[in-house]
């Protein structure tokens, strides 16, 4: 059982320390965050206008005429969604994705036309 344990990443230490010395120290590492960053501001933009909506998966998912299983897949960043998804849980959530140069994917309240 010690073996196992000793397998296993410390889990109790600080993270975001960890996460400082890759970024630090490997470039590889770095190189593949920066890749995968838009897609974690994605997850957590969609996560956050769902919560802020007050809806679960599965009321989004009616809204927007998917699945929760879909939805979850969007949240865990398994997926990229179509244009027309991001059409559809904008609409759902009332917000705008706004994708730019500097921020990568913001969400915006929608404004009144």
């Amino acid at each position: 059982m010690s073996e196992e344990r000793d397998l296993q990443p410390d889990l109790e230490g600080d993270y975001a320390a960890h996460i400082a010395e890759m970024e630090a120290t490997d470039p590889a590492f770095r190189e593949a965050r920066d890749r995968l960053r838009p897609l974690f501001e994605f997850r957590q933009s969609l996560i956050g206008a769902r919560l802020a909506a007050g809806l679960t998966q599965k009321q989004l998912a009616e809204r927007i005429g998917t699945t929760q299983p879909a939805i979850a897949r969007l949240e865990r960043g398994e997926r990229w969604p179509s244009v027309e998804t991001l059409y559809r849980l904008a609409k759902a959530l009332g917000v705008a994705f706004v994708i730019s140069e500097h921020e990568h994917l913001a969400v915006r309240p929608h404004r009144a036309a």
